[in-house]
């Protein structure tokens, strides 16, 4: 009990957001606001994830939806071919994802930088080409769920509350899976990698382990949550599962809302996705919300580089012991 009362502020602060995040459409059953709720813990959840690889550990990674889409994958064939349970499908979209992070871990997170960075644009593309000619999952034309699915779960409507129940519970267990991760003698680790990662090595940091271990952590709930949409959506495609797009704009959301902090990726999330709403509903910039996140995440590391909670905490004392 101790312990829990330990916990900094900011982490209570940051699971209320979220929870009032996920709380708000449900007393009216609001199928519209749901969505909007939708979209936002998608993306609460993939810059939380990612923040753990790029915010703690100091990789910048363009190929984050590489585990969103494989996972997708995996339990759509899973849901569909062999009729699994949906939790089962979702703990092995994640499973498939964390296992494809330790493969590629091992091999890639020897390079730094750009070097880095280049290469996971490389596996995004490498992936998507290969699952387009993969025929157990349908290569091109994807995996499509055959309509009796739903009715496990009490037909297609009420499928669709029992994911949003379940992406509610995955973005409160990513906040507080970031802040025990952060807080922890790991997330040191993490932290003075990203620092000095030479200096890290003398300290005695096991660096590849550790980046590894980092690079598994981030991919698990992206992993999951792209079962969760799928199921949704009720197909899959290798254009929609591996679009680069979705990496940029996470990046974009963890730069906003501030790197390397618990809230930081929960304000770029919700933030970014106001804005993005914005934008497709508007008839002058519908088509343009890739250039625009360009054009914010230049602004920011010009203006702003430490995000919105970096720059709140520098104009006010006091919420530091708030933001986490």
């Amino acid at each position: 009990m101790n312990k829990i009362a330990s916990f900094h502020p900011g982490l209570w602060l940051a699971l209320a957001v979220v929870a009032a995040i996920g709380i708000w459409p449900i007393p009216a059953q609001d199928a519209a606001l749901r969505e909007v709720s939708f979209t936002v813990l998608i993306a609460i959840v993939m810059a939380t994830s990612l923040n753990v690889l790029m915010g703690y550990t100091g990789y910048v990674s363009f190929g984050h939806v590489v585990f969103y889409g494989l996972g997708g994958y995996v339990g759509m064939y899973l849901l569909n071919d062999y009729h699994a349970p949906l939790p089962l499908a979702i703990l092995a979209g994640g499973a498939a994802a964390g296992l494809l992070a330790f493969l590629l871990g091992k091999a890639i997170l020897k390079l730094r930088g750009a070097y880095f960075a280049l290469v996971t644009i490389g596996v995004n593309e490498a992936m998507r080409t290969f699952i387009s000619n993969f025929e157990p999952f349908g290569a091109s034309t994807g995996i499509a769920l055959q309509f009796s699915v739903y009715g496990a779960y009490g037909g297609a409507k009420q499928a669709l509350w029992v994911v949003y129940y379940t992406i509610v519970g995955l973005a409160l267990f990513g906040v507080l899976a970031s802040y025990l991760i952060r807080h922890s003698k790991f997330g040191l680790g993490l932290m003075t990698i990203r620092e000095d990662e030479d200096a890290a090595e003398v300290m005695g940091i096991v660096t590849p382990n550790t980046k590894t271990l980092a690079f598994v952590a981030s991919a698990i709930l992206p992993g999951m949550v792209g079962v969760l949409f799928f199921f949704k959506n009720g197909n899959v495609e290798p254009g929609d599962a591996f679009r680069l797009g979705v990496s940029i704009e996470t990046l974009v959301m963890i730069m906003l809302g501030g790197q390397g902090t618990v809230m930081g990726p929960i304000l770029g999330a919700l933030g970014y996705q106001r804005l993005r709403g914005f934008l497709l509903t508007s008839p002058i910039f519908k088509n343009a919300q890739l250039v625009v996140a360009g054009i914010l995440l230049l602004l920011i590391v010009l203006f702003i580089p430490a995000g919105a909670v970096g720059w709140l905490r520098q104009r006010f004392a006091w919420l530091r012991k708030v933001l986490a």
